[in-house]
C-alpha cells in the first residue's frame, strides 16, 4: 500500500488544479508503512513520499510559497512520527512474543504432551484454546502410568481463559499424586474432591462457593488391558470407537461435578466397560459437543465420525480438530481438550513358515 499511495498522490496532483496538492496521500504512506515494515522500510517510505511531494511541487506547481513550505514541513514531521510509531509497534510485538512464550511454557508445565505410547496403549492429546492469544484455559487432561494401570483424566474448570489456569494446576497436581497412591479410581475421585474443597476455602468471592470442575476419570487396569473403569463427575460421556461404530459410555448413576459437595455427597461408583483390541476411546470437553455452526446447530461427533476408520489417535484428532473448525466457521467459543487412547489390535502368532518378526499382543506390552 505505501508505494500505491505515493503513486496515487502523484497522479492526483497531476489531475488537480495548480492550487491543490494531495499532501494527505503522501503523508499516509509512511503512516501505513510504520506497523507493517521495518524501521529501514519505514524510513525509505517516508523519504520517498517527501521526495515525491517536492517533485510534484516543482514540476506541477502548487499553492503559495508559504503554503508549500508548511506542506513540506508537515510531511517531514509525519515521516519522523512514523518512525516513532514503528519503534513502538516493534516493542509491543516483542512483548507479545515473550508473553506467548511464557504461555507455552506454562502449558507444557501444567499440561505436558503425553508420550505416544504408555502402559501398552497408544495415546494422543490436543488442546484448542478459545482465546486466540492463549495457549491454555480452563480445560485439562492428564495421563499417568501407575502401579494399578494407566489412569487418565479430562476435565473442565468453571470459567475459561487464563483466569482458570490456577484451578487447572490444582486438579492436575492432585490427580498425579492420587493416581500413584490410591488403589481404586473411586479413591482418586475422592482425593480430587478434597483438593478442590481446600482450594475453595482459600478463594474469595464467587469462586469460593461456585467453583467446580466436571471430570471423567478412566483406568485401564495393568492386569486386564481389555477392560475400562470409568468415574464420571458431571462430564460429557466418553466415546468408544470400535471399527466404524461409536457408542457413548454413559454413567450408570449420574453424579455432581467435583467441588459441589455442598449440594450433595455420596460414594463414587466406577462403571466397567470393555476395550476390544483396536478400539479407541475419545475423551473430550464440551468445547467439542457444544461447538455451533452459523445456524446454531451443535457439533455431533457420532454423526461425523460414524463409518470412519483411523490409523491411530493422532489421525483421529487431526480429523476431529479440522472438522470442528469447519463446523464452527474457523473459531470456537469455548476451550476444547481432546484425549484419545487406543488398544492396539492383537497380531496373529507367527506360524512355522512366518518371517522372523514376532507378533505383539495389543495392549499387553510394557509402556515406553
Amino acid at each position: 500500500m505505501p508505494p500505491a499511495l505515493i503513486v496515487s498522490g502523484v497522479v492526483v496532483d497531476f489531475s488537480l488544479p495548480r492550487d491543490y496538492t494531495p499532501a494527505a496521500l503522501f503523508a499516509a504512506a509512511p503512516l501505513v508503512a510504520a506497523p507493517l515494515l521495518s524501521a529501514l522500510g519505514t524510513a525509505v517510505c517516508g523519504a520517498a513520499a517527501l521526495i515525491a511531494l517536492l517533485g510534484t511541487l516543482y514540476f506541477f506547481g502548487g499553492p503559495s510559497w508559504g503554503d508549500a513550505v508548511m506542506t513540506v514541513a508537515t510531511m517531514g514531521v509525519v515521516a519522523v512520527l512514523a518512525l516513532g510509531i514503528n519503534r513502538l509497534v516493534r516493542r509491543v510485538n516483542q512483548q507479545l512474543v515473550s508473553a506467548r512464550g511464557i504461555a507455552e511454557a506454562a502449558q507444557l508445565a501444567v499440561l505436558p504432551v503425553p508420550p505416544a505410547r504408555i502402559g501398552g496403549l497408544d495415546v494422543a492429546a490436543r488442546y484448542e484454546a478459545a482465546q486466540s492469544d492463549a495457549r491454555i484455559g480452563g480445560d485439562l487432561y492428564a495421563v499417568q502410568d501407575t502401579p494399578y494401570g494407566v489412569r487418565l483424566i479430562v476435565g473442565d474448570v468453571r470459567g475459561k481463559g487464563l483466569g482458570s489456569v490456577d484451578a487447572v494446576a490444582v486438579v492436575i497436581g492432585a490427580f498425579r499424586e492420587a493416581a500413584e497412591e490410591e488403589a481404586t479410581l473411586e479413591g482418586v475421585a475422592l482425593r480430587l474432591e478434597r483438593a478442590l474443597q481446600r482450594e475453595g476455602g482459600r478463594r474469595r468471592g464467587l469462586d469460593q462457593f461456585e467453583g467446580f470442575t466436571t471430570a471423567v476419570l478412566v483406568e485401564v487396569p495393568a492386569a486386564d488391558p481389555g477392560r475400562l473403569r470409568i468415574v464420571n463427575r458431571g462430564h460429557p460421556a466418553p466415546l468408544l470407537l470400535v471399527g466404524g461404530t461409536l457408542r457413548y459410555l454413559e454413567p450408570s448413576v449420574p453424579a455432581l461435578p467435583l467441588g459441589m459437595h455442598e449440594l450433595g455427597c455420596w460414594p463414587d461408583r466406577a462403571d466397567a466397560e470393555q476395550l476390544p483390541p483396536g478400539a479407541q476411546l475419545l475423551l473430550y470437553t464440551d468445547g467439542l459437543s457444544e461447538s455451533r455452526d452459523e445456524r446454531g446447530v451443535f457439533y455431533d461427533p457420532v454423526r461425523r465420525l460414524s463409518g470412519e476408520r483411523f490409523d491411530g489417535p493422532e489421525a483421529l484428532l487431526d480429523m476431529l480438530v479440522a472438522d470442528v473448525r469447519r463446523h464452527a466457521g474457523g473459531g470456537n467459543a469455548d476451550d476444547m481438550a481432546l484425549l484419545v487412547l487406543r488398544r492396539r489390535a492383537a497380531e496373529a502368532e507367527p506360524g512355522p513358515d512366518a518371517g522372523t518378526g514376532a507378533g505383539t499382543g495389543g495392549g499387553t506390552g510394557p509402556g515406553e
